[in-house]
């Protein structure tokens, strides 16, 4: 028994998590089950390894302990259907009996089938969002309740009917068949996106920035590229993630205040995340074929390359929002785009793309809209008109930074209706950041 220091014992029980749900769903079956007794063999961990040292063989300590507990769990569920009456006794169903061809299932294979399971079509967004995190990412309820600001009861709720639904669902813990993958890889990248996302930018709360997310969302992304390495658009997702992770500690300044890209000092930017998302996106774009992830993360790469912000590649990435937009129906890409082409082309080009999404339900209420259209309308001269656009942007973010950015914002811009002596300038102009 070697001794584990608590960071990494954390950090190793955190990445044996969902191999060890894995390896119990495929032999017993009982998602819900499986996860209580998957998570109580981690508490065991937790609490003995940094006292006692990490086991020689841990995945296998775990597996054994989690079994012990399911069994446990079964009885228990046995008994008390005997009691009411539903059923003389619960028995795994044929479908989760586990021969042992399947036993001998590389370890990481389990990992890829947790998260299509996770990720199951069946599911809403935000249940397969807070399934993911809890089975495959092994973060705790009451982490993932903070990360989403909602209730540990609300999110416990969710999870539950997540893994009741997966039970009743009566699929097997096997990787789905052909088209079926296909369809549901993208339900998976789109459900680490959103994760990292969530992390980068936070949509509400005090905090801009939720590291524990966007790093998970890294991990597990590693893992889809270890398990699909030949997957174009995972690598892309992988290049994607790291290539705006890297500009993380330059995102905020000393009391946590937003900095625009324009403004932000690149030699904080992490060189070594840079270079792997550079040849992570361009063997992905060689190896095709081209897909709206690699596309962003070639527009990033762009980003991250140009040596300042004057030296940005603004037309080369115009092009590339322009296919991006013609790819994917997404209002934000557009958005964007509009900002690309106020960079590349003037801020009336920018402007005129805008109005495109005046109508557009899903975004004219979103304070990212008013927030570009009052940096380009900045960008005019038309300082009275950024002003309001400024203001109504920040009325609409549930975000506290974003928040003062935005006003911060408005007050640096003349007021015709202010005293002389108004308030003074804020923060300096700058390339929004619309995620």
């Amino acid at each position: 028994m070697a001794p584990g220091p608590g960071t990494e014992t954390e950090d190793l029980l955190r990445s044996l998590a969902p191999q060890i749900l894995g390896a119990l769903v495929r032999r017993y079956g009982h998602f819900p089950l499986a996860e209580d007794a998957v998570q109580e063999a981690l508490l065991a961990a937790a609490t003995q390894w940094p006292r006692d040292g990490v086991p020689d063989g841990p995945r296998a300590w775990l597996v054994t302990v989690a079994s012990r507990r399911l069994t446990d769990l079964l009885r228990a569920e046995q008994a008390r259907r005997r009691r009411e009456d539903a059923v003389a006794a619960l028995t795994p169903p044929d479908r989760w009996l586990a021969p042992a061809a399947d036993r001998a299932v590389p370890e990481s294979d389990d990992t890829l089938i947790l998260l299509f399971m996770c990720c199951h079509p069946s599911l809403s967004p935000a249940s397969q969002i807070a399934l993911t995190l809890r089975a495959a990412g092994g973060l705790t309820t009451a982490e993932i309740a903070r990360a989403f600001l909602v209730p540990e009861g609300t999110m416990t709720r969710r999870i539950s009917r997540a893994k009741q639904r997966v039970k009743e669902s009566g699929i097997p813990f096997a990787l789905p068949p052909g088209p079926e993958r296909a369809a549901r890889l993208g339900a998976v990248l789109h459900v680490l996106y959103l994760i990292f996302n969530e992390g980068y930018a936070s949509t509400s709360g005090p905090r801009f920035q939720r590291t524990e997310l966007s790093a998970e969302a890294i991990r597990l992304t590693r893992v889809m590229h270890r398990l699909l390495p030949g997957d174009s658009e995972v690598t892309g997702l992988l290049a994607l993630m790291l290539l705006n992770e890297a500009r993380r500690p330059a995102r905020t300044g000393p009391s946590g205040e937003l900095v625009p890209m324009a403004e932000q000092d690149r030699t904080l930017w992490d060189a070594a995340s840079v270079t792997e998302g550079v040849a992570l996106v361009t063997e992905a774009l060689r190896n095709g074929p081209v897909g709206p992830y690699q596309l962003q993360a070639a527009i990033s790469a762009l980003h991250d390359e140009a040596p300042s912000a004057e030296a940005t590649d603004w037309p080369q990435i115009t092009a590339l929002y322009a296919v991006l937009t013609r790819m994917t129906d997404n209002p934000v890409v557009t958005l964007n785009h509009a900002v690309a082409a106020a960079m590349a082309h003037g801020p009336r080009a920018g402007l005129a793309l805008l109005g495109e999404l005046e109508a557009d339900a899903r975004i004219a209420e979103d304070h990212r809209l008013h927030a570009v259209r009052a940096h380009l309308l900045e960008m005019t001269g038309d300082h009275t008109a950024a002003r309001r656009s400024y203001q109504a942007a920040a009325r609409r973010t549930t975000s506290l930074p974003r928040q003062r950015y935005l006003n911060a914002r408005a007050a640096r811009l003349p007021d015709p209706c202010a005293p002389a002596d108004g308030p003074g300038p804020g923060l300096d102009a700058g390339t929004p950041d619309t995620r």
